[in-house]
């Protein structure tokens, strides 16, 4: 792919590049100036033209400034990388398919943070795990722990600090079985308790399953993080917290929990720490929206050696996609919780919003029968004031399914989608 940059059409000169640069974030950064300040109009040739003996450092700023836009595509991680620590707000959700290259992302975000010598970010991602690895006491198979790797910064303010006691508040939600951390010598311990003939007993040096680990990996990071949430001196070098994927080990009721719980968690006011939270689960970037509305939302693709990012909160209906997506898949599989009412409301009122509707019980309509139409709306109201039910999803009652079926089905048939939106991608096959 290669896009002209040398010289330009007057159209788009004037009708796309300039227009993009009037968003006031980027008036405020002098972009718009320096474009018209290095390009002249050819009158003949109706164009613009990129003036002559320009210096290095001012021609790489014109490169950066039409990335930044999309006139020019990102041809690499450190071009996406750029764009995000440049325009990032204080969160920023990225939604990417499997293989783009959410973790590489990750990692040159990191080292992005590491350049003239510092460190910036603390990172979750499958390098995270590896941070942790077991020690199966093959001799005598009874001493078997989990060794942490006391070289990495993501543990040095650690010592002191009562880390344990605050993984095992977060732990309690996903998992029964306790830990020991001995941070002298860079080992945790596991145990669980055992009921046998009505009798208690602790079983000491188990070794736990791999989604349990990858859990308790998850809830020692999210441990870590509350610590810089909270201002802890110790971890004050932390500017961004990068978050890849944190629910490939669980399933779609936990990826809901874990959503709202990182909403919580981030959510604070007095905190200067910007996030970046990236997924290719659907239903979890969906919950991420509804939690962080005032979010940067963008959409990662790859096409060749080519990435686009797009920002969904420009374009609606791209969010729109992954939310029908998550919905139809949810009745399919017979499995629908109290929490799809809050997807399926948040559908409505986005769809109202696009077709100027001043609220979503417009799009409601059952055989031109008012009375179903408040009832309906009602129903969509109820289920949203009880919050989540983040915890303990409750399947919907028969009754309640048939109306959430009928409702979506309406919506369907009256705001005509692309059918191979339902079907699955080939990322999730």
């Amino acid at each position: 792919m290669s896009v002209q940059y040398n010289k330009i059409e007057q159209n788009i000169f004037r009708n796309v590049i300039l227009k993009k640069l009037n968003k006031e974030e980027l008036q405020k950064r002098g972009y718009k100036t320096v474009i018209q300040n290095n390009y002249t109009y050819n009158r003949v040739n109706s164009e613009y033209s990129l003036n002559e003996g320009i210096e290095e450092p001012v021609l790489k700023s014109i490169l950066h400034i039409f990335k930044t836009i999309g006139f020019l595509p990102l041809q690499s991680l450190e071009d996406v990388v750029e764009h995000i620590r440049e325009f990032n707000k204080k969160y920023t959700l990225l939604y990417a398919y499997n293989g783009v290259g959410k973790t590489r992302l990750s990692v040159e975000f990191k080292n992005k943070g590491k350049e003239g010598g510092g460190i910036d970010t603390i990172y979750y991602n499958a390098f995270t795990e590896d941070l942790f690895s077991w020690h199966n006491d093959i001799e005598n198979d009874t001493e078997r722990y989990l060794k942490i790797n006391l070289e990495s910064q993501f543990f040095a303010g650690l010592p002191g600090l009562d880390i344990s006691n605050k993984i095992r508040t977060i732990l309690r939600k996903y998992a029964d079985f306790n830990f020991d951390i001995n941070f002298d010598n860079g080992r945790v311990y596991f145990q669980r308790e055992v009921i046998e003939n009505n009798v208690s007993r602790i079983e000491p040096n188990i070794k736990v399953s791999r989604g349990e680990e990858n859990i308790f990996i998850w809830c020692f990071f999210s441990a870590i993080v509350q610590l810089v949430m909270d201002g802890e001196e110790r971890y004050n070098w932390v500017k961004y917290i990068y978050i890849d994927d944190p629910i490939s080990s669980l399933d779609d009721n936990n990826a809901i929990a874990v959503a709202h719980y990182l909403a919580k968690m981030l959510k604070v006011e007095n905190s200067n720490v910007q996030t970046i939270i990236s997924t290719h689960h659907s239903l979890f970037y969906n919950v991420l929206c509804n939690e962080f509305k005032n979010s940067t939302k963008y959409f990662l693709r790859k096409k060749e050696s080519i990435y686009e990012l797009s920002n969904t909160s420009d374009a609606p209906f791209l969010y729109h996609v992954f939310v029908i997506r998550e919905i139809q898949k949810a009745i399919d599989e017979d499995r629908l919780v109290n929490f799809h009412f809050t997807i399926l409301r948040n559908l409505l009122e986005k769809t109202a919003n696009f077709h100027g509707f001043d609220g979503f019980e417009n799009l409601i309509v059952l055989n031109d029968d008012d009375a179903e139409k408040t009832l309906y709306h009602r129903y969509v109201q109820i289920f949203n004031h009880g919050g989540y039910s983040l915890f303990e999803p409750t399947p919907l009652e028969q009754d309640n399914r048939d109306r959430f079926i009928e409702i979506f089905e309406n919506f369907k048939t009256n705001y005509k989608f692309n059918t191979a939106l339902f079907q699955p991608l080939a990322a999730e096959i």
